[in-house]
């Protein structure tokens, strides 16, 4: 979904992603997307295996160059979480420690009130294949863990990036259901409008002899206005079906009699033909 656009306002904040001895460049950038779909910018890697930089974490960036620009390297955990208030590390498997265990909603709302608390925080990532062991684990103040499918569980490095900004970028909302755009405003049709919809649309398909047989007309015509009077029009939209309509006048104005019976019109023939029979 595309969607990126320089000239309004860069959100960059938040908790620190800590990405522990990851294997490939490309899930690098792909973690760096993700966080900068939602607003997050600081990346730190602990001895990534292919080193740094990356051309090819910069292409699966995307344009997240701020990210990737700003991503820091160190050799092992404990440097890397040194200056942070606060970590939680991420993991699908159940750990027997004592630890608290959150829900990546909860997760969210904790970091984002440390944050407005002026607290640094981070969030422990693993590797590709095996994740967080123990003892890294250990190093965090709690773990977060994702409702996934009990017997799936392990998610692609990027996903769970993803997952776990969403979720930051949801806990700065003031309204969840609050959208980033809205739909152009438009004008309700006046009933006059709908009906000359009715005519103009009658008359096309007269031309063309739609209405067959012509006995049951009448009925044909009341069953398609209650068709398109089952819900209202915009203004635009009335204009969309006169134009379509009008684009009729292009071809010829009568239907073969073989072509008939395989037509709508035959259909609602039926129709009528079935209402007035009960």
């Amino acid at each position: 979904m595309s969607g990126t656009n320089s000239e309004r306002k860069l959100i960059a904040e938040g908790p620190a992603i800590v990405l522990v001895e990851p294997q490939l460049g490309e899930n690098i950038g792909m973690v760096a997307r993700a966080m900068a779909n939602f607003g997050l910018a600081e990346l730190r890697i602990v001895n990534p295996r292919d080193g740094w930089p990356s051309e090819k974490a910069r292409s699966a960036a995307a344009k997240a160059d701020h990210v990737i620009d700003g991503t820091k390297v160190y050799e092992t955990l404990e440097e890397a979480i040194k200056d942070l208030n606060f970590v939680y590390a991420t993991t699908a498997r159940e750990r027997y420690g004592f630890k608290p265990v959150r829900s990546p909603v909860v997760a969210a709302e904790t970091l984002r009130g440390r944050f407005k608390a002026g607290e640094k925080t981070g969030i422990l990532f693993g590797r590709e294949r095996w994740g967080l062991t123990n003892e890294e684990v250990a190093l965090a103040d709690e773990i977060v863990t994702f409702p996934v499918n009990p017997a799936f569980a392990s998610l692609n490095i990027a996903q769970a990036v993803l997952l776990m900004s969403y979720e930051w970028m949801k806990s700065g909302l003031d309204d969840l259901s609050e959208t980033t755009f809205q739909p152009v405003e438009q004008r309700p049709s006046t009933k006059e409008q709908v009906f000359g919809l009715f005519e103009h649309l009658e008359e096309a398909l007269d031309a063309r002899g739609y209405f067959h047989p012509p006995a049951k007309k009448p009925k044909m015509i009341d069953n398609l206005r209650a068709v398109i009077s089952r819900r209202g029009f915009t203004e635009q939209e009335i204009s969309v079906f006169r134009g379509v309509i009008n684009s009729l006048d292009r071809f010829p104005r009568r239907w073969s009699k073989q072509n008939r019976a395989g037509e709508p019109g035959a259909a609602l023939g039926e129709a009528a033909g079935n209402d007035a029979d009960e």
